[in-house]
């Protein structure tokens, strides 16, 4: 791959890939400034980020900062929820689904006294340029480089060539902003701005913005803000007054832009982002620069996947996403997954929050479903290609986010399942202000298995990493989410099986006989059934590789037995509940019920055949459509069935352009600047399809390596590099025609790995050395490797 890093201020860009002096794979490219939000260019080192436009004569750039929340810490307990528990499982277990979920639409809900405490995620400010040059301009270009973390706008005006850089510093913690011209001078006008909340004004010359989100609770602060903007810029004349800042005849500006919150630093906001700012500047711009690439390029370097490309690299991304529907691109898979880690990897860091449903980036104060993290899906999405892609570390943010909630889910546990609960519950949504509560409207809100399924996410990091001293830090919090399924789970009487009860299965609905309303509220439906059943295995045999808890962990085990299998219907599809209830709609965006298959490992096509069958059974039935995340979801399904055609489909589906060039409108799919379309905006589809693409490449989930497990047939020739396996190991290999060439195994913390073999070989070579062997009875070959 080509590393031509953008060190030099003045460069053209052209579009023929065979010119230029960057990997096509790690750059998005266009030849116009961006006239609509969702085309921008995404910036950000994990904690502060900034979208520009990159208008010639009036650029606008939106800053962010992931804790600009606002809201309060609240309790959110109703007396009445305990007290109709008992009434309402009676209900369930007479049928009288309906009325039971009527009772949950009066009692089961959140209660508090401090009144809108919930909050949002906000943006942060618009940073406002106004420049003087010539409107006659030509040759514009405009690119984000996602190796170095870097944006770039370019183009002429008169006799002059303009440039610009925009990148938020990994190391000094700042956004920085380079404006430089080779021959006119040019002026500046510089402001910040925010919608509401927000005050400009002037401190040691420097423009400063800063203000209160709302709290939503009387007599409780709101987190506090204050963003400093300093400008260096030569010899050139730099004045104040209440329009902003103001630049003249300048050859080149640098815009150093620093902000932080209480809800990182308490009292110490203010000093902290002056701090920031004043060692931002006692350095050069080179040196900013340099280090920040350095920083991002570390982590961003660590993967590499290569396909064969058909040409159409040469085109500005826009244009490659339309083209993507009509033309075989494989390299246009390499795009978005880089696209994926790259947007990992900007929206999180240790220490920070872990990337909300836009990761860290918002344009408006009342973001879509609060900018929070949904729990039935959506924030563990955001997760799904971490460990693959080796970036272990930005798991961070996650874990700590679970810890913090748990002292709230034991509250919620006993307000809302009764004095006799234990442990911790998390329903479907929580924010950074711990909230556990279920959601209030109990059709989609009473889904009780979130903090079961971020505990997944928590054992996944271990299963990475095999490391005991993490594995202590989190075993409390998993014993604790199994503790409050332990004892909340009730034995229904058609079959006597352990299930969880009153839940859903996520957002989707069914008519049972007699009642002619969409029900939600159920008991046991398969979603539950698997991730409580995960989580008591994870639990068990975390408790064995610790050595403590030994009578409770083999309880766990026996509870597994007393719960609902997971059930084929009649028509072949792996049912959704515990009864095969008729389905409000057959082509729902949720697939819950295949969890098992993914992100799970409890169905796989060689352990569990007939499961995989029933899957795929269900997948035809529901359908390609969906939002932008359901077919990113899908991906996953079809790559765990080893169907590498099909993920590939839905990939390109994931790839529809989402705006309408005749409405404008937005639909599902994939906006111009590579984000992901609900609609709106939501970066978990971005995320899921990143993992898809590296699902389809490799897997390690069923007790081995696979390479090349989904293959699609024109993905004929590449190579990956880098990605990591379950124990920990290093992964790289190539293949040419669809057979794999040669693989590398490297590191980790197991000393053997059981290989696969791919389809249609009985040889590799792995580590310079050449296996043979036979398929067993499964068709699958398999080989140990030992690393020693």
């Amino acid at each position: 791959m080509k590393r031509a890093l953008f060190l030099l201020p003045l460069i053209a860009f052209a579009c023929d890939n065979s010119d230029i002096g960057y990997d096509a794979d790690d750059v998005l490219y266009y030849k116009s400034p961006a006239y609509i939000w969702e085309e921008t260019l995404p910036l950000g080192n994990g904690r502060l980020g900034c979208m520009p436009y990159g208008k010639v004569e009036s650029d606008k750039i939106v800053l962010n900062d992931i804790s600009m929340w606002a809201g309060s810490e609240a309790d959110y307990s109703n007396s009445n929820a305990a007290k109709s528990l008992d009434k309402i499982r009676r209900l369930l277990f007479e049928g009288k689904n309906f009325e039971a979920q009527q009772l949950m639409y009066d009692s089961f809900v959140p209660k508090s006294t401090s009144g809108n405490a919930y909050g949002s995620f906000q943006m942060l400010a618009d940073l406002n340029i106004s420049l003087s040059a010539e409107t006659d301009t030509s040759d514009y270009e405009r690119m984000l480089n996602m190796e170095e973390g870097v944006a770039y706008v370019s183009y002429k005006a008169g006799e002059s060539s303009y440039t610009r850089e925009y990148f938020a510093s990994r190391k000094s913690d700042v956004v920085v902003v380079r404006y430089a011209s080779d021959v006119m001078p040019f002026d500046l006008t510089i402001s910040l701005s925010r919608p509401e909340r927000g005050v400009m004004g002037f401190e040691d010359d420097m423009l400063t913005l800063e203000g209160e989100l709302d709290s939503g609770a009387e007599g409780v602060d709101g987190v506090k803000y204050k963003t400093l903007l300093a400008v260096r810029c030569g010899d050139a004349a730099s004045y104040a007054d209440s329009l902003g800042l103001h630049v003249e005849k300048a050859r080149e500006v640098t815009l150093i832009v620093s902000s932080a919150t209480s809800y990182f630093y308490k009292d110490d906001y203010p000093q902290i982002a002056r701090q920031k700012l004043d060692m931002a500047l006692d350095k050069p711009y080179s040196e900013l620069k340099s280090e920040h690439v350095k920083l991002h390029s570390e982590l961003y370097n660590r993967v590499d996947i290569s396909l064969q490309g058909n040409g159409d690299a040469r085109l500005t991304t826009d244009k490659r996403i339309e083209r993507y529907q009509l033309a075989e691109d494989p390299a246009m898979a390499v795009l978005y997954y880089n696209f994926g880690r790259y947007s990992l990897i900007s929206s999180t860091r240790p220490g920070s929050l872990p990337p909300n449903l836009q990761g860290l980036w918002a344009n408006e104060c009342g973001t879509p479903w609060n900018g929070d993290y949904h729990t039935n899906i959506n924030v563990q999405m955001n997760h799904w290609p971490l460990e693959q892609s080796d970036l272990g570390e930005l798991y961070d943010p996650l874990v700590s986010l679970v810890e913090r909630c748990v002292p709230s889910g034991e509250r919620s546990a006993k307000a809302f399942y009764g004095a006799d609960a234990r442990g911790w519950v998390m329903h479907m949504m929580t924010n950074v202000w711990n909230f556990t509560a279920p959601g209030e409207h109990p059709s989609w809100g009473a889904t009780n298995t979130g903090g079961a399924w971020l505990c997944a996410h928590l054992w996944e990091h271990y299963t990475y990493t095999l490391d005991t001293l993490y594995l202590k830090r989190i075993y409390p919090v998993m014993k604790g989410a199994a503790e409050f399924f332990q004892s909340t789970m009730v034995v229904e009487p058609v079959n006597g099986y352990l299930v969880t009860a009153p839940t859903s299965s996520p957002e989707n609905a069914f008519y049972i006989e007699g009642c002619n309303q969409p029900i939600s509220v159920c008991m046991g439906p398969t979603m539950d059934v698997q991730l409580v059943s995960e989580l008591y295995t994870n639990v068990a045999t975390a408790a064995g590789i610790l050595f403590v808890d030994s009578l409770w962990a083999k309880q766990l085990l026996e509870d597994i037995q007393r719960m609902p299998p997971m059930q084929i219907a009649n028509e072949g599809y792996l049912q959704e509940w515990l009864q095969d209830y008729r389905e409000a709609d057959i082509h729902h965006r949720h697939v819950s019920h295949l969890y098992g298959l993914h992100p799970s490992n409890q169905i796989t096509p060689y352990r569990t055949p007939e499961l995989a069958e029933a899957c795929k059974v269900t997948l035809n039935r529901r359908g390609d459509g969906g939002t932008g995340w359901s077919r990113a979801w899908k991906i996953n399904f079809w790559a765990r069935l080893h169907d590498g055609d099909r993920a590939a489909l839905l990939l390109k589906s994931l790839l529809t352009p989402a705006v309408n060039p005749t409405t404008r409108q937005h639909g599902s799919g994939t906006f111009p600047n590579l984000w992901c379309s609900h609609p709106p905006f939501q970066l978990d589809g971005n995320y899921g399809g990143a993992a898809g693409i590296g699902e389809m490449l490799l897997q390690s989930h069923d007790g081995y390596i696979h390479p090349l497990p989904a293959l699609p047939s024109t993905w004929k020739n590449g190579s990956v590099r880098g990605l990591k396996v379950r124990g920990g190991a290093k992964v790289s290999f190539s293949w040419r025609e669809g057979l794999l060439d040669e693989m590398t195994i490297e590191g980790g913390a197991q000393k053997e790995y059981l290989v696969a073999i791919p389809k249609g070989q009985t040889s590799i070579v792995v580590n310079g050395t050449t296996y043979h062997s036979q398929p067993d009875d499964k068709g699958l070959v398999k080989i140990v490797i030992d690393q020693q």
